[in-house]
């Protein structure tokens, strides 16, 4: 069977000593351990004729396999940037601008300052690993093997999963909302079911059916919240909100700048760990510098204009209106105060579109939890030929039981989702940074065909031990409602002010560098 670690039908790998000088500066070897897609249809004969008749119909047969060089052939480089544009031109994005006035009790330019500068910084890591998807053909969670180790990794794998679920349960819950405010005798349930079986539906069919999707799907949302912005500046219930130093203290505005930050943080951030999964095939002597940009922009664009409209519009909660229409649907009840008085049938057509904007957002998640299950349980899945889609079809399962409980807790539950995932995420860039820039130097320190091997990847000792730190430095940095750390406490006024991701991150690093040192020169790898 071809899925993954204990391959056959792979070809011939090369060791690090034979690889050519233009490998080495293009950082990328031969197709060492790459599998080809005839190896598909091998194995059992009920097994490879569902994967044939899956093929057959457009369904992606490859999983966590090395994509080799003669199947990168994605010719449009412009899609590395629509997909990221889709997936965050949607009303979770919005919704994550608007935490800041109901929240966080910023006012507008402290919350519009506080968006665009943490979201240049979220993005970074993003864009820099989604360049190794065409030098190496690799899942961003099987080239973190290279990171954490064989082993090592499947701890990333299973936070990874927890995000992927929780971030499509929180966008489920974010549409649902805005499907309840349009028709109030519409469930919940109902409304996180329908986003689920359609976002399900273009997952199924795989990579090139996912960037097909995301190419043309932010239009349509980019309109309505164009309609949003202009109906709102029309109705002039923009309230400009002073400081929250003028009103309460400098301590305090601080605090809830930080707490607001990591929530930011962990948004734009949430998408590091599947970064490579769409770009792997691109050609491998794809320009980085371009897949960089064209990330960059895909993502620093739509998470900008969205957050600081949703800011915008949440200051609106000052109107005894908006705020009985937020105590009633939250997010979803600000946009249907906003268009659907001054637009009637017209503005609920345009909550219908920004309601199904989250199977954009959620066909990234769907997608990738499959990858990062298939390199948690890879016994599992090759003992029982387990495809791609089917763990697709579990992982929405499992959100769906999530979201449907957590309906009537979003806002709580939103935020500290974020700043969970904000600390986790700065914990692997932590690693996964350090290892590339200091232990690695660049990209001519990989031999990407060594993926399958635990023998020729690090042991992983160091990284676990490194992240054992990292949740050190989250828990005395984080300020939550249930729980403020030593640090936190002292970066605000009496609610502390979150600094987790941030000694989450520098408590890795540091950490990371001696004992990564300590790993080479006694273990060898």
């Amino acid at each position: 069977m071809p899925l993954s670690d204990n391959s056959h039908q792979v070809q011939n790998g090369h060791s690090s000593e034979s690889r050519s000088g233009r490998d080495l500066e293009v950082g990328h070897v031969d197709d060492g351990n790459a599998v080809h897609k005839e190896a598909f249809v091998s194995g059992p004969l009920l097994y490879s004729r569902v994967r044939a008749l899956a093929g057959s119909l457009g369904v992606e047969q490859r999983g966590i396999e090395r994509v080799p060089d003669d199947e990168r052939t994605d010719s449009s480089m412009s899609q590395v940037g629509t997909l990221w544009l889709s997936a965050n031109m949607v009303v979770s994005s919005f919704a994550i601008g608007a935490l800041a006035i109901p929240i966080f009790k910023l006012g507008f330019v402290e919350s519009a300052l506080t968006i665009i500068f943490v979201n240049l910084l979220g993005i970074m890591p993003v864009c820099f690993f989604s360049t190794f998807g065409p030098r190496f053909g690799l899942r961003q969670i099987v080239l973190s093997r290279f990171y954490f180790g064989y082993y090592g990794v499947k701890l990333i794998a299973l936070f990874n999963i927890l995000a992927c679920l929780g971030w499509s349960a929180v966008n489920a819950i974010v549409g649902a909302q805005l499907l309840h405010a349009i028709n109030p005798s519409v469930p919940g349930w109902a409304g996180i079911l329908v986003l689920a079986c359609s976002t399900l539906a273009v997952c199924t069919f795989g990579y090139r059916f996912v960037h097909a999707y995301e190419r043309w799907s932010w239009l349509p949302s980019l309109a309505v919240f164009l309609i949003v912005l202009g109906t709102f500046a029309r109705s002039g219930d923009f309230v400009s909100l002073p400081s929250l130093a003028t009103r309460g203290s400098p301590a305090a505005e601080a605090g809830a700048v930080l707490s607001f930050a990591a929530s930011v943080f962990g948004f734009a951030t949430g998408w590091t760990a599947y970064a490579a999964d769409y770009t792997v095939y691109q050609p491998a002597d794809r320009g980085r510098v371009p897949v960089f940009l064209w990330t960059f922009v895909g993502l620093f664009l739509p998470l900008c204009f969205t957050e600081l409209l949703g800011a915008a519009v949440a200051t609106a909660i000052a109107n005894p209106t908006f705020s009985a229409a937020y105590a009633n649907a939250g997010v979803g009840g600000l946009l249907a105060q906003t268009l659907v008085p001054p637009l009637g049938h017209f503005g609920d057509f345009c909550l219908v579109v920004l309601a199904l904007s989250i199977v954009a957002n959620n066909c990234p998640n769907v997608y990738s939890v499959a990858l990062s299950l298939q390199v948690l349980t890879p016994t599992l899945t090759e003992r029982y030929h387990i495809l791609r889609p089917a763990w697709c079809a579990v992982g929405t399962a499992v959100y769906v039981a999530v979201a449907v409980p957590g309906y009537s807790h979003f806002e709580s539950a939103l935020e500290n989702f974020m700043l969970v995932i904000g600390y986790w995420l700065a914990i692997y860039e932590g690693v996964a940074l350090t290892e590339h820039f200091a232990f690695r130097r660049g990209l001519a320190g990989y031999c990407p065909e060594d993926y399958t091997d635990p023998k020729r990847l690090p042991p992983g000792l160091a990284a676990l031990g490194a992240f054992a730190f990292g949740v050190v430095g989250a828990v005395v940095g984080m300020a939550q409602a249930w729980f403020t750390g030593p640090v936190g406490r002292l970066c605000g006024g009496e609610l502390g002010g979150d600094v987790g991701f941030e000694l989450a991150f520098a408590f890795t690093a540091v950490a990371y560098l001696g004992l990564r040192t300590l790993e080479k020169r006694y273990l060898g790898r």
